[in-house]
């Protein structure tokens, strides 16, 4: 077991996925994926395109070793397949082979240079590993490739709240709420870009983000990140009283209630010095 496997990596849902949800009901003996490829659109693909819904499908099930085998087969025929490159390198992430996740993601990066999910992708690992420069470096190259969704500012925010760099954390994590104003609220599913949810100093981040949404004069999401920066001992976290990026939300009787509560921490005695 790698590091990677203590981490928690999300899926974020995106065009072209099969998700779960997509599967249809399946008649009584059958499972949803046979159900799935004995329907008329599935039968009116071709070949190809078969193997990579029937991959996509155990993918959606979290069925990872099976899904593995199942994107080994496509690339049989269609070695050059961006996407069931990228999905593969997702499949080994999730059992938590890190050296073969970043193997095919640099493989698919390579399929299409256009695409920047593999390269996102290829940050997750790094930043897992917790080689947050390497990751960093990845989110950028994805966000210049001109398509990236707000996932990837979001993974690029945490990495630069792990180097401390805690203004350009704030400046992408705006970016992304920007591009999806729900972002932070997104849950697991499958997909085909990941998103990194754990932090080195997750009361830091979660400041971070009450600021981001106090800007925006979010007042729920600002109270709601407060008050985890508070309980996981961000001392500073009164000093959203006085910062310009709280005005629009600090008399919000949400933020006051954060407020004026006493840490525990803040309570406790001082240790005795010791010689």
């Amino acid at each position: 077991m790698t590091r990677l496997a203590l981490f928690a990596i999300l899926f974020v849902l995106v065009a072209g996925s099969v998700s779960a949800q997509q599967v249809p009901h399946a008649p009584l003996g059958t499972t949803p994926a046979e159900s799935a490829t004995e329907s008329p659109s599935y039968r009116a693909l071709s070949p190809r395109e078969q193997a990579q819904m029937r991959a996509d499908l155990l993918m959606a099930r979290k069925q990872y070793d099976e899904a593995v085998k199942a994107y080994q087969a496509v690339l049989i025929d269609d070695p050059h397949n961006a996407k069931a490159l990228n999905s593969l390198g997702m499949a080994f992430e999730q059992i938590g082979n890190a050296e073969q996740a970043e193997h095919y993601y640099k493989l698919a990066a390579r399929a299409d240079k256009t695409d920047s999910n593999a390269l996102n992708n290829l940050g997750t690992v790094e930043y897992s590993e917790q080689r947050y420069g390497k990751a960093i470096k990845y989110y950028r190259q994805a966000i210049a490739k001109g398509n990236a969704l707000a996932t990837v500012y979001t993974n690029l925010g945490y990495a630069y709240c792990s180097t401390k760099e805690y203004l350009k954390a704030m400046s992408v994590f705006s970016q992304a709420l920007a591009l999806d104003p729900e972002v932070f609220e997104h849950k697991g599913s499958s997909g085909s870009v990941l998103q990194q949810r754990s932090a080195v100093d997750p009361g830091s981040v979660h400041f971070i983000l009450a600021k981001s949404y106090a800007k925006i004069g979010d007042a729920e999401r600002a109270a709601r990140y407060l008050k985890m920066a508070r309980d996981e001992g961000y001392k500073g976290f009164r000093s959203s009283e006085n910062d310009p990026d709280f005005a629009k939300v600090i008399k919000d009787p949400r933020v006051q209630e954060v407020l004026l509560v006493q840490p525990a921490y803040a309570s406790q005695p001082p240790k005795p010095a010791t010689n």
